[in-house]
C-alpha cells in the first residue's frame, strides 16, 4: 500500500494540524462514495471542515497518524453528496445557515439545494422559520462566499492565505477575480499583506510582459518599499532607478522613465532629487512643521524663576548637580523644544526627577511617555509620578484604529517628556508631536549612539542635527557602586577601545559571581548555547538567587544561524519548560509558562510591539492562549498568535527601551554581518547589575572595529 498513487473526492471533517506559515495541514476526509475515513497530509492552503476535494497523492506510513496520502495536487469543489452538502452549510461558512438549518435546507430540496441557494434563493421561504431577513443574509453571504472561494482558488497555488482572500473581496466585491486576472500588482499597492513577489508570480503566470508598465511601477514602488524596511525613508533617483533595474531585469532607462511617470501621478513625492513614498514625505513634513511651531510659539508655562527653582531642586534632592546637568534642566524651563542624549551612567534619570518636581510644585499639567511599556515603567518609577506608552497617552478610537490626539485635538498637557527617544520612527514621532500643544514644551530624551529605531527613519538624530534646538550632550558618568563596570565598559566601547579592565576571559568553572562583567571563551556555537543553559539552569539561581523568566534576558545579534535568535529560543524551550501540551502557529510553538513577545502593534487587544510576557495558560479545545504581561491578563485566539513569538532569546533592536538584571550576550564570528560597535553598545546598555558575555574575544574586537553602522538616508534634517 505504500507508495501506491491513489485519487479520491471527499469531504474535510476535521482539521487535525494546521501551519499558518507553511500551509501544511494534515485532515480527515469522508470519501464521497463511501468508505473509512482517511488522513490526507500535505500544502493545503486555508482548506475549512466541509470543503469537498478532489485529491491526488500516495499512500505513506505516519509514525503518529499512520496510514496517509501524501497530496501531490488538489482541487476544491462544491459538495455534490447529500452529506458534503449538509457538511458545507452546517459548517458556519454562510451566515443564517448553521447546523440545524442546513439539515433542514437540505432535507427539503437534497441535492438542488446550493443550485436553489445560488439560483433562487426566494424558495428557503419554503422551510419552516427561514423568513425574508434571513434568505437575504444567506443569499449576500452566499454571493460573498461564491466570490471568495473563486478568489481562494485563483490565489491557493501562491500562499495567498484566507485573511487576504477576505480582504480582497471586501475591496473588490465581483469585480475581484477579474483584478486578479487582470490588475495583479493592484494587490500588492492596496491590499495589506500581499506583496509585490506574489503579484508578480500571478502577473508573468498569466502571461503578462516583463517590461509591461504595470510591473515596472510596483517593482519601483516595492524596490521603495525594501528600502523603508532597511530603515531609510527616501533614495535619489539614479539609485532607486539601478536598484529597480537590478530587482526586475528590465533596462535601467525604463525604470528612471518610470519613475518620472510614479512622480506625475504623485505616487511618490519629490524632494531635492530624491523619491519618498508619500506616507514618508508627510511624517517628515509634519515632524519638522511641529517641532518649528512649537519651538516659535509663546509658552503657557506659569511664571518660573529657572535659576531659583534649579537650585530648590538641588535642595530637595541633597545633591549638587554637575554643570550639565544644570544646563539640561535651565534649557528644558526656557526653551520650549529642547532635547537631552546622553549615555548610561550620566544623570538623565536625576534631570529628568529634578525637573518633573519643580514642574509639579508649580502645578504644571505634565504628561510623560515613551515607545515601549517597560520604557515607560523605567520612567515612571525614576520620575516618581506615572508615565505611558506614546500609543496609550494618543489614545485610539477604535472604530477608525486612528489616534484620538492628533493636530486638531491636541493633547491638555502644558509640558511633554519623551524618553527613548532614539526608539522613535518616523511614524511614531509624527503621532507625538502632531498631537502637542504649540505653547506646550517639549523635552526629548534618548542616547543618539544606541541604534536607531526599527522602523524608518533617524528622528533623533536628526533632530539634534539640525541644530534648531536647544541640545545639551551628557558626557560626565555618575553611577557608581554595583553595575558600574558595565557602565564603564560601555563607554569604552563607544570611544573604540580594545583593551578593557571590565573583562577578564575566564573558563565556565572560573566564573565569579561577583564580577559585574564577565566573559566566558567559547568559539563552537553549540559549546555557546550549552553554556548559556547552564549559566540559566545552575549558576545564575545558585549563586546570583535569580530568576530566569524574571531576571534574566539573552540578547542575540541574529536571526538565524546555528546560534540565532531562532535556535536559541528552540533550544531553551526545550531544555527549560518540560510542558507536553502546546499549541503551534506557523513555526512557533507555545507552551505554557513560555517567555514570549509581542511583535506588532495590537490596538484591540491593547499590546505594542516589544511588549514582553509569560504564557499563563492554554485552552488547547478553544485554541486560544493567555500572556500575563506585566500583571496584565491578555487573551489571543489564533488569528492573533501569528505576532507572538518565544523571547527566552530576543534582538538587540527588540530590547531597547528595557533594562534587564542579568544580561546574557553570545558573540560569535557567525554574527559578523551585524557585528557592529553601536549594537554592542545598546546591548551592553540594557544591563542593570550584570551581563555574561559568552563567545569569541575576536567577535568583541571585531563589533568594536566596525563603526560604520549603514547611514540611514532621510529627509528629516533637510525639511527643518
Amino acid at each position: 500500500m505504500s507508495g501506491d498513487f491513489v485519487k479520491i473526492e471527499g469531504v474535510i471533517e476535521k482539521i487535525l494540524f494546521f501551519s499558518d506559515e507553511s500551509h501544511y495541514c494534515v485532515a480527515r476526509l469522508k470519501p464521497s462514495e463511501g468508505g473509512s475515513v482517511v488522513v490526507i497530509s500535505g500544502t493545503l492552503p486555508e482548506v475549512q471542515c466541509g470543503e469537498t476535494l478532489l485529491v491526488e497523492g500516495i499512500w505513506q506510513n505516519h509514525k503518529a497518524y499512520g496510514a496517509q496520502i501524501k497530496v501531490n495536487s488538489f482541487k476544491s469543489k462544491l459538495p455534490s453528496s447529500l452529506y458534503g452538502i449538509k457538511k458545507f452549510l452546517g459548517s458556519g461558512l454562510v451566515e443564517g445557515i448553521g447546523e440545524v438549518y442546513a439539515n433542514k435546507i437540505v432535507n427539503h430540496f437534497g441535492l438542488d439545494t446550493l443550485k436553489i441557494i445560488d439560483e433562487d434563493s426566494a424558495r428557503l421561504k419554503e422551510i419552516p422559520g427561514v423568513g425574508p431577513k434571513r434568505i437575504k443574509q444567506i443569499r449576500e453571504s452566499w454571493q460573498r462566499q461564491r466570490c471568495l472561494r473563486e478568489v481562494v482558488v485563483l490565489l491557493r497555488t501562491y500562499g495567498v492565505g484566507m485573511k487576504n482572500c477576505a480582504q480582497i473581496v471586501a475591496k473588490y466585491d465581483s469585480q475581484s477575480s477579474e483584478i486578479i486576472k487582470t490588475k495583479p500588482y493592484l494587490l500588492a499597492r492596496e491590499i495589506a499583506g500581499i506583496g509585490f513577489k506574489t503579484a508578480d508570480q500571478i502577473a508573468l503566470n498569466a502571461g503578462m510582459s516583463n517590461e509591461s508598465p504595470a510591473r515596472i511601477e510596483a517593482g519601483i514602488l516595492y524596490t521603495l518599499q525594501t528600502l523603508q524596511d532597511e530603515g531609510h525613508t527616501l533614495s535619489d533617483k539614479n539609485s532607486l532607478a539601478e536598484l529597480s533595474s537590478t530587482n526586475l531585469s528590465v533596462p535601467f532607462e525604463k525604470c528612471f522613465d518610470t519613475i518620472a511617470s510614479l512622480i506625475e501621478k504623485k505616487d511618490l513625492t519629490e524632494f531635492e532629487n530624491n523619491v519618498q513614498l508619500p506616507q514618508n514625505a508627510h511624517f517628515e513634513k509634519q515632524i519638522a512643521h511641529h517641532l518649528n511651531v512649537i519651538n516659535e510659539s509663546l509658552s503657557e508655562l506659569p511664571a518660573i524663576d529657572a535659576e531659583r527653582a534649579l537650585q530648590w531642586a538641588r535642595d530637595k534632592a541633597k545633591i549638587d548637580f554637575a554643570k550639565e546637568q544644570n544646563s539640561a534642566i535651565l534649557s528644558a524651563l526656557q526653551n520650549k523644544v529642547s532635547i537631552i542624549t546622553g549615555g548610561p551612567g550620566t544623570g538623565k534619570t536625576t534631570i529628568l526627577r529634578a525637573l518633573c518636581d519643580i514642574l509639579k510644585a508649580k502645578k504644571v499639567s505634565l504628561s510623560l511617555a515613551a515607545p515601549t511599556g517597560r520604557a515607560a515603567q523605567r520612567m515612571s518609577e525614576s520620575c516618581a509620578m506615572p508615565a505611558k506608552t506614546i500609543h496609550r497617552l494618543l489614545g485610539l478610537d477604535p472604530e477608525t484604529s486612528r489616534f484620538l490626539h492628533n493636530d486638531k485635538k491636541t493633547l491638555t498637557a502644558q509640558f511633554v517628556i519623551i524618553d527613548e527617544a532614539s526608539m522613535l520612527d518616523s511614524r511614531l514621532a509624527c503621532a507625538i508631536f502632531s498631537a502637542i500643544s504649540e505653547t506646550a514644551h517639549l523635552l526629548i530624551v534618548g542616547d543618539v549612539d544606541q541604534l536607531p529605531s526599527v522602523g524608518a527613519g533617524n528622528v533623533l538624530a536628526d533632530i539634534i542635527n539640525s541644530k534648531k534646538f536647544a541640545t545639551t550632550r551628557l558626557s560626565q558618568i555618575f553611577r557608581q557602586g554595583k553595575g558600574s563596570s558595565i557602565v564603564s565598559l560601555s563607554h569604552k566601547v563607544l570611544a573604540g577601545e580594545k583593551r578593557f579592565s571590565e573583562i577578564h576571559p575566564c573558563k565556565m568553572t572560573e566564573l565569579n559571581s561577583n564580577d559585574d562583567v564577565s566573559f566566558v571563551e567559547l568559539i563552537d556555537p553549540q559549546e555557546c548555547m550549552d553554556a548559556a543553559l547552564e549559566l540559566i539552569k545552575k549558576f545564575i539561581p545558585q549563586k546570583l538567587n535569580a530568576d530566569f523568566l524574571r531576571d534574566v534576558q539573552m540578547l542575540v545579534p541574529m536571526h538565524r544561524g546555528s546560534a540565532g535568535i531562532e535556535a536559541f529560543n528552540k533550544f531553551l524551550q526545550k531544555s527549560l519548560n518540560h510542558n507536553k501540551e502546546f499549541i503551534s502557529c506557523g513555526s512557533n510553538i507555545f507552551k505554557e509558562n513560555d517567555k514570549v513577545i509581542q511583535t506588532r502593534n495590537n490596538y484591540d487587544l491593547d499590546v505594542f510591539n516589544g511588549d514582553m510576557g509569560i504564557i499563563k495558560r492554554i485552552d488547547f479545545i478553544a485554541d486560544k492562549l493567555w500572556v500575563d504581561f506585566d500583571g496584565k491578563d491578555v487573551e489571543y485566539c489564533r488569528s492573533d498568535l501569528i505576532d507572538l513569538h518565544l523571547a527566552y532569546a530576543i534582538s538587540v533592536h527588540k530590547s531597547q527601551g528595557s533594562e534587564f538584571p542579568i544580561l546574557i550576550l553570545p558573540l560569535l564570528k557567525q554574527y559578523f554581518m551585524l557585528l557592529q560597535r553601536n549594537l554592542l553598545y545598546t546591548a551592553l546598555t540594557r544591563a542593570k547589575k550584570k551581563i555574561f558575555i559568552i563567545g569569541d574575544s575576536s567577535a568583541l574586537q571585531l563589533a568594536i572595529s566596525n563603526d560604520k553602522a549603514i547611514k540611514r538616508k532621510t529627509g528629516l534634517m533637510e525639511r527643518f
